[in-house]
């Protein structure tokens, strides 16, 4: 972390000097030398930092004194800049000589002067260890360069490939899997039944559960399931909610508001009373830590006669003989991968299920060894090991020798930490840091990649390149970090777009391990005010504040000892306050803190102002507020001129004030206002925006504006040249052709969502987009063409009288969702779509008034999901031989009208779940009634997940139809 610090502050040093050097008068000189000191030492620091770990302890020291000098060297300048900011009325130059002749200002720069020079000596002091470090340790920087050192030009193999082979994808749990399914479907039909999965953490419990969980014999066995995590600590009372929400959920039943006022007990009577009524069920519950929750939970999962299931995962011993006291439960001791398990893993990984290169084979088997048949470390070391040249055996030896030694100690988890650390080592300075910031998260949370990578960049943690956002910058470190399997995605947003993701528990643990080591986080959690209890700091020098939300308030007690919060920079919080304390702990940070450049306040309900102190931070560049309780911004706002990320989403808020145009550096502007969830309409409710927000040219992300008020602030959108994704609401359709205007200055717009303006009815009104290709027609073609080419997801919601007919020409398209577009039966929407030949994802709501759509032969050649719903007069759907080769995932949802399966379905052989959702009562017959002597039954026999939902006086109701037993 020292490197990117040290590489930041000398970039920030630069601009210093050279735009508000002279303010500085005879210190200019003093702030250069350490400039230059700093840069004279940062390229040994880089090398250093690759051998940190084992290293010598003065080694440690030296890298730890640079990092600390060179956060102080920025708190110094920066709370120079932020002091003199404040006399910026007539300018920040126009007013120097004038801020000069204040007593005021003399003493803060004689204030300054002395921490300059305070600064000056300890660099000097530091640089004179550099020069003795640089000799000591010579032979060791250029083993450490050799060590990282990555030939791309020597070897084909693609190793991005080899990078993306998934977790999921695990050998060797075939044999545990039906061993576990055989204990699940077998037994007293008329009794509980637990099974507990129980071994060390790493050895893919998890993994192993969630196969069991989702095989089709399970599914189709037990109509009501749920997979809930646990964790540590656990939040008795959330944990209860999310498993009354899941099982709603699975049975399309409605979750009851009243669950969020629920006590404990409370919320166990409500699980215990739906599960009561419930089919058969199947609930898992992963990474038990304590026998006191399965005694907390088993009296809320009935008996009911119907032969129900629990499944347990855990690391500890205790708790799965605990849980499993009856004749009839079972404990299951997960074991290691064998060695040829492993090495089938491994080579997997790295060679896409080749064998090893013969060069390679010894040196690969001897760091196998070591990693003793650990899931986690075999595809951790064989992530890092992917990333070295395959044609150079040196540098695999290396690595091996490494872990020689990093591998002594007591005990496998230790092991595996050092292995896991050996990746984190061999990780370039820039990535080292993104993967310690997310220690920021708690145990097992579900981490936003949004927010991640919007955070990275606010901490200057992300880098700039040629021709990419630093949005563009983070998620490429992003994916980096998932290839060398130390993140892991859990859900994308669409094609290529990571949406959530999660650290594995012992990856947690080493980033950890070494945050605290290296003062970059400092993490508390909340503890109920009426208690008495607050929080210690761990460190005198808080520079990035979490707080985590309190588990339970039953904490012991903790004295009363809070920290200096003058060198703070970054307040976040993690799940929702207790409002009291944090409204203490907030006021207190933004009262000691000039220098704070990141606040993250999100889904802070209770948060209903946005508290004035944020105004005087001059250095703010992120502020997050969403899912706050904030009803208006203040027109204080423009004095936060330093600002980038501004997030208001699901607040109250529906305008902004003039003073918004003041921000000139600002790039992410989200305002929208909360959905009511009875409103049936689809997209968002916008914010009305100043007339002149074309001003604020720097913006990249707008979501969402209200263009209700005409044409004024549609024309304002096509100076926006920098947008990359845009979100308008309240379109009217005589401003279609001037926003089409504003539309085709967009050259790097990559999301569109457009929805139009609502009549006194409630239906959408007509969307009118066809201008620009009328006005380019005359023209050359490529003009016509060039209209939104980067545009990879597109949301039309209204109207449309017409298919614009640029769609046809949207060769980067991904996704096009059209809602309430109401297409008449003459115009075919899936015409301008089907040659395009990125196209994933359709979702058609309410947009086509035809009796029948045809997938013609050889047309959409990447589709891979297809959702079909509400269209009211939809009789027929044709799958043509040829057609949809790479379809996934089909769902048919409220087609009233449509009476068979769709003809040739049987030709999408990819097809691997099939979802009916409140069909015809005929179709439904039949489906009812197939068997394997049916038409119907060998249309779809090929399709691994085959589900009907429908609306029944009792509720929604779910059925599964699996393969061949139907």
């Amino acid at each position: 972390m020292a490197e990117t610090v040290l590489s930041f502050v000398l970039d920030q040093l630069s601009i210093f000097l050279r735009e508000e050097g002279r303010l500085l008068g005879g210190l200019r000189q003093e702030v250069q030398l350490i400039s230059d000191e700093l840069g004279h030492m940062r390229a040994f620091v880089g090398v250093a930092e690759t051998i940190e770990e084992g290293a010598d302890p003065r080694l440690q020291e030296w890298i730890k004194q640079v990092r600390e000098a060179a956060c102080d060297t920025e708190d110094v300048l920066d709370e120079f800049v932020a002091r003199f900011a404040h006399h910026q009325s007539t300018g920040f130059y126009g007013s120097v000589r004038k801020i000069f002749n204040s007593i005021k200002t003399l003493r803060a720069r004689r204030k300054v002067a002395v921490q300059i020079q305070s600064i000056k000596a300890r660099v000097k002091n530091i640089s004179e260890g550099h020069q003795r470090y640089q000799s000591e340790f010579g032979g060791a920087t250029q083993a450490a360069k050799s060590l990282v050192a990555v030939n791309n030009t020597t070897w084909r193999y693609s190793r991005d490939d080899a990078l993306l082979v998934e977790e999921a994808e695990l050998v060797g749990i075939d044999n545990p899997k039906q061993q576990l399914i055989s204990q699940l479907l077998e037994g007293d039909d008329s009794q509980l039944k637990v099974v507990s999965v129980v071994g060390m953490g790493g050895l893919g419990k998890t993994t192993l559960i969630k196969r069991v969980h989702e095989d089709l014999a399970i599914k189709r066995h037990f109509p009501v399931r749920a997979f809930v995590t646990v964790s540590q600590p656990c939040n008795f009372q959330e944990l209860l909610k999310d498993l009354t929400r899941q099982l709603h959920n699975e049975v399309k039943k409605p979750v009851p508001e009243s669950i969020e006022a629920m006590t404990a007990i409370q919320l166990k009577q409500c699980v215990k009373d739906f599960l009561q009524q419930a089919e058969r069920y199947a609930i898992v519950f992963d990474d038990v830590w304590d026998v006191e929750f399965w005694n907390a939970i088993r009296f809320a999962l009935p008996e009911n006669g119907y032969g129900n299931r629990v499944l347990l995962t855990t690391r500890k011993a205790d708790v799965a003989s605990a849980s499993c006291n009856k004749s009839q439960d079972y404990v299951f001791r997960m074991a290691p991968l064998s060695f040829e398990d492993s090495w089938t893993l491994f080579c997997n990984k790295i060679f896409k299920g080749n064998g090893c290169p013969a060069h390679l084979t010894d040196v690969a088997k001897g760091i196998l060894g070591k990693c003793q048949g650990l899931p986690l470390a075999v595809l951790a070391i064989s992530g890092l090991l992917a990333m070295k040249d395959l044609n150079i055996a040196e540098e695999w030896e290396m690595v091996r020798r490494s872990l020689v030694g990093e591998l002594e100690g007591s005990g496998m988890l230790d092991r595996v930490k050092k292995i896991l650390s050996l990746s984190y080592n061999d990780l370039p300075c820039h990535l080292k840091t993104c993967l310690l910031y997310l220690s920021i998260y708690p145990e097992d949370y579900e981490i936003r990649c949004q927010r991640l990578v919007q955070l990275w960049s606010a901490e200057r943690f992300v880098g700039k390149r040629e021709g990419m956002t630093m949005k563009d910058v983070g998620f490429n470190y992003l994916r980096e970090l998932v290839n060398r399997s130390l993140i892991q995605v859990t859900e994308s947003f669409y094609e290529g777009i990571p949406e959530t993701c999660r650290i594995h528990d012992l990856v947690r643990e080493v980033i950890l391990s070494k945050s605290r080591e290296q003062n970059m986080i400092t993490i508390t959690n909340m503890i109920t005010i009426t208690t008495g209890q607050y929080t210690r700091w761990l460190s005198e020098k808080v520079r990035r504040l979490v707080v985590h939300s309190s588990s339970n308030n039953t904490e012991q007690h903790q004295e009363s000892q809070y920290y200096c919060f003058n060198h703070l920079r970054s307040f976040i919080t993690i799940g929702s306050m207790n409002p009291l304390i944090s409204r203490a702990l907030l006021s207190k940070a933004l009262k000691s803190s000039r220098l704070l450049k990141v606040l993250d306040l999100s889904d802070e309900e209770t948060l209903e102002e946005i508290p004035n102190e944020i105004f005087n931070l001059y250095h703010l560049r992120y502020l997050n507020l969403y899912g706050t309780g904030v009803k208006a911004v203040p027109k204080f706002i423009g004095k936060l001129r330093n600002l980038e990320y501004l997030d208001l989403g699901e607040t109250q808020v529906k305008e902004l004030p003039m003073e918004i145009l003041k921000l000139q550096k600002l790039e992410h502007l989200m305002v929208r206002t909360k959905v009511d969830v009875s409103d049936e309409a689809y997209g968002y409710h916008g914010f009305k925006a100043p007339s002149k927000l074309g001003g604020l040219l720097a913006l990249q992300s707008l979501t969402a504006i209200d263009a209700s008020s005409g044409s004024v602030i549609v024309k304002e959108i096509g100076t926006l040249t920098q947008l990359r994704r845009l979100v308008i609401s309240n379109l009217r359709r005589e401003d279609g052709k001037e926003l089409c205007s504003s539309l085709a200055t967009l050259t790097s717009i990559q999301l569109l969502h457009i929805g139009s303006i609502r009549n006194d009815g409630g239906d959408y009104e007509v969307l009118d987009l066809n201008h620009h290709h009328q006005q380019q027609h005359s023209r050359s073609s490529s003009m016509s063409f060039s209209f939104l080419q980067s545009l990879r997801m597109l949301t039309l919601c209204g109207r449309l009288e017409k298919m614009p007919q640029w769609i046809a020409h949207l060769q980067s398209l991904v996704r096009i969702d059209l809602n309430w577009s109401s297409l008449r039966d003459e115009e075919d929407p899936l015409e301008p779509l089907h040659h395009l030949p990125n196209l994933v994802t359709i979702q058609f709501c309410r947009s086509y008034q035809g009796e029948g759509l045809c997938f013609k032969a050889g047309r959409f050649p990447k589709l891979k999901d297809l959702y079909l719903e509400k269209l009211q007069k939809l009789k027929w759907l044709k799958v043509e031989e040829g057609a949809l080769p790479s379809l996934h995932e089909l769902s048919l949802d409220t087609l009233p009208l449509l009476e068979e399966l769709p003809l040739g379905i049987q030709h999408s052989r990819n097809l691997r779940k099939l979802y009916l959702v409140e069909l015809s009562s005929q179709l439904i017959e039949k489906l009812e009634n197939l068997n394997e002597d049916t038409e119907d039954y060998r249309k779809i026999a090929h399709i691994s997940e085959v589900v009907i939902e429908l609306w029944t006086d009792e509720g929604w109701k779910r059925r599964r139809l699996w393969g061949k037993k139907m």
